[in-house]
């Protein structure tokens, strides 16, 4: 795989990722939240917590697949930490800022 479609590949995955907890009540959009009607932003976060990891794990094996893996520091974590909450925003708008019709 070329390093460009695996760069891309891995800005859409997490940009899937990012918005999954917010465009549906299912917990990783595949288990139903039997909690109540919604499910509470707590949960929302943790699972978005989740998902960055995940989608680290993908961007880690793409890169072990193309060719060295580079040694990361913090710095690089918080640094994709907040471009992952960042691409969230949309999702976030849509469920709570978004105004709702009855």
């Amino acid at each position: 795989m070329d390093v460009s479609i695996a760069s891309w590949l891995v800005i859409a995955v997490a940009l899937a990722f990012a918005n999954l907890p917010f465009v549906n009540d299912a917990i990783f959009g595949v288990v139903p939240y039997r909690g109540g009607r919604r499910k509470p932003f707590p949960l929302r976060f943790v699972e978005l917590i989740v998902l960055y990891f995940i989608v680290g794990a993908i961007a880690y094996g793409l890169e072990a697949r193309i060719g060295n893996v580079f040694m990361q520091t913090w710095e690089f974590y918080a640094i994709t930490g907040c471009l992952f909450l960042v691409l969230a925003f949309p999702g976030f708008v849509v469920r709570y800022l978004r105004k709702q019709r009855p």
